[in-house]
């Protein structure tokens, strides 16, 4: 009788909306391992996780199914711990862990920006962790409609790294249904995502709905023209992004501008978007915390800095974020498609609305 295969034991390092979706996912095949805040991991405890998606039926993963912590030594068993901390908590996350970790194990940076890896690698370093750092790009948003339910509200899939040590996760991904495969070129399809990821300030400044945000000609216009901006100053520096999908991001911004019922036809996954589903940064606003927009259109300004390349629509698209989050989510302004077009297209922050 052949020996039972121990499953793969996955640790999620900051369980929020995307570590809370993915773990539940690999929840199928792996032994999961959440650490979060409790705010995070207590309905869970109570009521067990839902993980949702628009191609399939519910799952529900019992809390026994789960260990739900708070503490960093509880990954100690862990041979893949994927993080999913804010960029800002990158360094002092993984420094935290980093003695808890297991010889050889494996994190994946499943976060925003362009440097998280790199972060991670020397947080380890200076700790003297023999744990190795891989690449991913999460490419969908995911919303917490309920106190521990949490749902795919976009398309995509994961992409990791591709490294041989990536896949006992790969094969985990495959058996449980979680869509996550590796790439040859990590570091130009986070570039690519960074592009991408210009939407969700404009998100977290207009306040709506992605699925009407994309709707909104004059917000499509805002994306594109700091999207035009980022391949600017890529191009510039020598890092092309990847190409993510059908559309190269060339083609992407000329679609952006389209009028709406032609951008309607042409970009159909853009507008495939749970009704309610909104951007990160706009949760962060709501939820009166710091935002990632320096990791965004900032990380933008400052390439730009570095190679001599005006970024005014990126900076003006900062600077409104900083003056959101310094409002508090009581006084969070709502920007209208053309105000917000006109401040940002003229390169100044100009007045929020009333």
């Amino acid at each position: 009788m052949p020996t039972p295969v121990e499953p793969l034991h996955v640790g999620v390092l900051g369980a929020g909306a995307i570590g809370c979706w993915v773990g539940g996912m690999l929840a199928a095949d792996a032994a999961v391992t959440l650490v979060g805040r409790p705010r995070v991991l207590d309905p869970i405890r109570e009521g067990g996780l839902t993980v949702e998606s628009p191609e399939e039926r519910p799952r529900l993963v019992p809390p026994d199914r789960l260990h739900l912590t708070t503490d960093v030594r509880d990954l100690v068993d862990a041979q893949v711990v994927l993080l999913c901390v804010k960029s800002r908590d990158t360094a002092p996350a993984v420094a935290n862990a980093a003695s808890h970790l297991r010889p050889g194990a494996i994190v994946v940076s499943l976060q925003n920006g362009l440097h998280n890896p790199e972060r991670a690698r020397e947080a380890l370093a200076a700790q003297g962790a023999s744990a190795h750092v891989l690449a991913g790009m999460v490419p969908f948003n995911v919303a917490r409609t309920g106190p521990s339910t949490y749902r795919r509200a976009t398309s995509g899939g994961i992409l990791v790294e591709d490294d041989a040590r990536a896949e006992p996760l790969v094969a985990a991904a495959q058996r449980s249904g979680l869509p996550l495969a590796t790439h040859p070129d990590l570091p130009g399809i986070q570039r690519a995502k960074l592009l991408m990821n210009m939407s969700n300030a404009v998100n977290a400044l207009c306040g709506l709905p992605l699925r009407d945000q994309f709707a909104d000609r004059d917000l499509r216009k805002v994306v594109a023209v700091c999207q035009e901006e980022g391949l600017r100053v890529l191009e510039a520096a020598g890092t092309p992004p990847a190409r993510i999908g059908r559309l190269g991001t060339r083609d992407m911004i000329r679609v952006l501008r389209l009028p709406t019922p032609l951008f309607a036809l042409l970009a159909k996954a853009q507008l495939r978007i749970d009704p309610a589903a909104t951007s990160s940064m706009s949760d962060d606003l709501d939820a009166g915390r710091p935002t990632e927009v320096d990791e965004l259109q900032g990380e933008v300004v400052q390439l730009g800095q570095r190679h001599g390349i005006p970024t005014p629509a990126c900076a003006a698209v900062v600077a409104l974020v900083h003056d959101a989050e310094g409002r508090g989510p009581g006084d969070r302004p709502r920007w209208s498609g053309p105000d917000l077009l006109a401040a940002v297209a003229g390169g100044a922050a100009g007045d929020p609305p009333a």
